[in-house]
């Protein structure tokens, strides 16, 4: 007798179990043949009038020894195949459980493409040990946005074409002056002679019995500073000089700036250079004054807010500015020296390349490019400021933003479709507009799903270079940073000019554990899609390239990393 392997699987009602019709040749002894069977040999079973849609738990009854006897005689071939048929079937419901986020079933591929790297250069405090499979990430996905990779790369093409590095026209003084009357008002042309820190003294108003930190914004917006200021406040009156009935405040600027890149390593070379006795940092370390609090941002999303003035930002300098005027005022000639060797450093992580606010307050544009940039007033202050810039593979750095600043929905897929997005905005961006205009285009900057214009160095280091000397800048790689931490710590001392340190100073800036490295919520989301990671190098290859010529270094093409 032949039987049916691929059965029509249907269960009864719970109080018609018993009454199943048999597979074994024909209906059991008093029930009815089955209508949809039709006399063949197959298994109908029905569950409250149903019929299931692709699994079920099957209970089957057997009634009688017949059914179950006639079951025993299967030839041992075809009871194998049905209990093949069965761990198949297990095998299928647990992919699909397991699949968690998934509509369909999916299953893995088990082939791997060696065209593209699968393991991207490892920053942020990754390992290999690090990279774990994620299932819930097929490679399917990654093997289709390889088919889309010709029409990406149309784009990147139609980008690099467009690419041309001019040089910008700077503004006048006076038309600065004109941008920033308060500013220019509050800081002088001239700083004392014998501070490494620009500072200055200036009449302080107020009574014994006056908070000079009552209406600073940054207190008053950030419920996180408030401790800071407390401090400041207790220190405030025993460190003013008093002359001829009137009080005087030491003011101070930075003497260095670290001005960017974010997700390079500044928090990092923060944390180990404020290690050091002869610096002293901002009480906030990244104030983000030049380039938002000025203009009252705070979230640029959330509008604009009333502008932080500079007496503001000043303020954040008051403790070192302590310092410096206790050595200002010393007795001994070397207490005198060891305070005012005191070198004040800011690092906001913007400065280099956030200029999102210049069309809310200059409208002057040249072709939608901003007519007065970050560097411009700072030079106008501080001509001699020295500059740190750490940067990264632009690659790994915008897999590194994306993964820090992403709230939600976080994945390799994720990723993909937002640098798809963004090259394409920046693309219809560049049909119409210069190079620079598009890089400092606020609109398209907040339509951007990812920050890809913040790894376009060279434009960004190029404009800086049209108003600071290149002997100005240490520019440094988180690569080299992170495989040699002391060799990069020596570079900053002598680019400042600090005094060395103690064999346990030195150890302990040095072997401390990396700051601000990637959370293991993000580490466990592993790499990006290799063919994201290549359409990313190609990209950013030109920019790349221009910016080892400007600095002279092949390291910063990234071609190795």
């Amino acid at each position: 007798m032949r039987h049916c392997i691929n059965c029509c699987i249907q269960l009864l009602p719970n109080n018609e179990h018993k009454q199943q019709v048999g597979c074994g040749g024909g209906p059991l002894h008093g029930h009815p043949e089955c209508p949809a069977c039709k006399g063949e040999n197959k298994i109908v079973l029905r569950v409250d009038g149903k019929q299931m849609n692709l699994l079920a738990v099957l209970e089957v009854r057997a009634e009688g020894n017949e059914s179950w006897g006639r079951f025993l005689r299967f030839k041992k071939g075809k009871r194998c195949s049905l209990v093949f048929g069965l761990m198949i079937m297990t095998l299928v419901m647990a992919s699909y459980i397991l699949s968690g986020a998934h509509q369909e079933l999916l299953i893995s591929s088990p082939f791997h493409y060696g065209a593209f790297p699968s393991n991207p250069s490892l920053m942020d405090g990754e390992n290999p040990s690090d990279m774990k499979e994620h299932h819930h990430q097929p490679s399917v996905n990654n093997i289709s946005y390889v088919k889309d990779y010709p029409s990406i790369k149309l784009i990147i093409n139609s980008i690099t074409a467009r690419i041309e590095f001019t040089t910008r026209q700077l503004p006048d003084i006076e038309d600065l002056k004109k941008q920033e009357l308060h500013m220019f008002s509050v800081i002088p042309n001239k700083f004392l002679p014998n501070s490494k820190s620009p500072c200055w003294y200036e009449e302080f108003m107020g009574r014994n019995t006056t908070d000079p930190y009552l209406t600073n914004s940054y207190v008053l917006y950030s419920k996180r500073f408030r401790s800071t200021f407390d401090a400041l406040r207790k220190a405030f009156w025993g460190h003013l000089s008093h002359a001829s009935g009137k009080h005087f405040r030491l003011r101070c600027l930075p003497r260095f700036y670290i001005i960017g890149q974010p997700k390079c390593g500044t928090t990092d070379l923060y944390d180990r250079l404020r290690l050091h006795p002869e610096v002293k940092f901002s009480a906030i370390k990244e104030p983000h004054w030049w380039t938002r609090k000025r203009f009252g941002i705070v979230r640029l999303r959330d509008g604009l807010r009333d502008r932080y003035p500079v007496e503001d930002y000043l303020d954040l300098f008051d403790l070192a500015a302590h310092q410096i005027h206790q050595g200002l005022q010393a007795g001994s000639a070397n207490e005198q020296s060891r305070m005012t060797r005191i070198i004040i450093g800011e690092a906001s992580a913007s400065t280099m390349w956030d200029n999102n606010a210049w069309t809310f307050f200059y409208d002057n544009s040249t072709d939608g490019e901003p007519p007065f940039l970050t560097q411009d007033f700072i030079h106008a202050f501080q001509p001699d400021a020295k500059l740190i810039v750490m940067l990264r593979d632009p690659v790994e750095r915008l897999y590194s933003d994306y993964l820090y600043f992403a709230s939600s929905n976080k994945s390799a897929d994720d990723f993909h479709e937002k640098v798809t997005e963004a090259l394409q905005l920046f693309e219809n961006c560049m049909l119409d507009y210069s190079l620079r205009a598009c890089v400092y285009n606020n609109t398209l900057n907040n339509a951007m799903p990812v920050r890809l214009q913040v790894g376009l160095y060279a434009v960004y280091l190029l404009d800086w270079l049209t108003v600071f000397n290149k002997e100005q800048f240490l520019i440094l790689r988180l690569e080299d940073h992170a495989s040699n931490v002391k060799y990069t710590m020596h570079r900053v001392f002598q680019f400042l000019n600090l005094g060395p340190l103690g064999e346990k100073q030195e150890t302990l800036m040095t072997k401390s554990p990396a700051s601000n490295a990637r959370r293991p919520e993000d580490r466990n989301l592993g790499p990006m899609w290799p063919v994201t990671q290549r359409i990313l190098q190609d990209f950013y290859g030109p920019f790349n390239t221009r910016l080892a010529q400007v600095l002279a270094d092949e390291a910063f093409a990234w071609r190795k990393t």
